[in-house]
């Protein structure tokens, strides 16, 4: 018996990433997956997003573990689609047990350069998009007598980084949005919780625009980001693997977080908690660019 058996997960930003990992991960714990996602892109972003191939492939994982998979299409920001999406997968699997959303997308930009394209991109997609997700699910929750939302929110959500105004706002914004609905949903017997990544290895971190801001020029390439990514983080790694952000997720989703509501996990290789001063990567670096002379 998986730890959840008999259980349906609504899971957004599922094509690919994040997303996929934790289909296919709750999916090996023995959920039914509704694995959504906007498989288009969205003219602010400035690397591909995902497409309705990399949501089939999705599926295919998922029944690959012997598992229902209802793939649905659909743009969170649309709340119309959001609750014809929860209905539905109401509809055809009985039930919403779970609700892991993940989606998001990253548009950098500081103060100045944050035009009401990128802000709006950011802030709809990013928070607003959570919002109108859950929204969908909780009276599916509320009639099913309880459940788990473990919204993903991100280290930008706890602390502040330069050139990233509006997605900081936004992954701040997620962490508010969770402890409102924990107080007003304990009664009904439904935890919500965020989950906080440090990097990770998926296609919105590794596209030679995320490399290039960490560079400080237009593109950049893997090489550029590993150093810096590698300063961020107190355990001596530059990003991490998508599954283990999957496990946080998996913990907060199942009964053995029964009594865990409305906290912040960060699954962070001890980025948040990185102390002020020169990080000891950096120190490395300089200390070899000192030696060369």
């Amino acid at each position: 018996m998986g730890r959840l058996s008999g259980k349906v997960a609504f899971v957004t930003g599922a094509a690919r990433g994040q997303g996929r990992s934790h289909a296919v991960t709750l999916a090996r714990e023995g959920a039914q997956i509704v694995a959504v996602d906007i498989c288009e892109q969205i003219s602010a972003v400035p690397y591909p997003m995902s497409t309705p191939e990399d949501l089939e492939e999705t599926v295919s994982l998922v029944e690959a573990l012997d598992q229902r998979c209802l793939a649905v299409q659909a743009d969170t920001r649309d709340a119309k689609a959001m609750q014809e999406a929860a209905d539905n997968a109401v509809a055809e699997l009985g039930k919403i047990d779970i609700a892991a959303i993940n989606h998001g997308i990253a548009v950098p930009g500081g103060w100045d350069e944050t035009t009401e394209e990128v802000w709006n991109a950011n802030i709809d997609t990013n928070l607003t998009g959570a919002w109108w997700a859950t929204r969908a699910v909780i009276p599916h929750m509320i009639d099913n007598g309880g459940g788990s939302i473990v919204i993903t929110s991100s280290v930008s959500g706890i602390r502040a980084f330069w050139g990233l105004t509006s997605y900081v706002a936004s992954k701040h914004g997620l962490i508010g949005l969770m402890k409102g609905l924990a107080a007003e949903l304990a009664p009904h017997w439904i935890r919500v919780n965020v989950i906080c990544p440090t990097n990770v290895a998926t296609p919105m971190l590794h596209n030679p625009v995320i490399f290039g801001m960490f560079a400080g020029q237009e593109e950049g390439t893997i090489d550029d980001m590993d150093l810096p990514a590698r300063s961020m983080n107190l355990l001596p790694e530059p990003w991490i693997e998508p599954e283990a952000i999957s496990y946080g997720v998996l913990y907060l989703a199942s009964d053995e977080a029964k009594h865990v509501t409305g906290v912040t996990l960060p699954v962070d290789a001890g980025m948040s908690q990185m102390p002020p001063g020169i990080p000891p990567a950096a120190q490395e670096r300089l200390a070899e660019l000192e030696a060369q002379g």
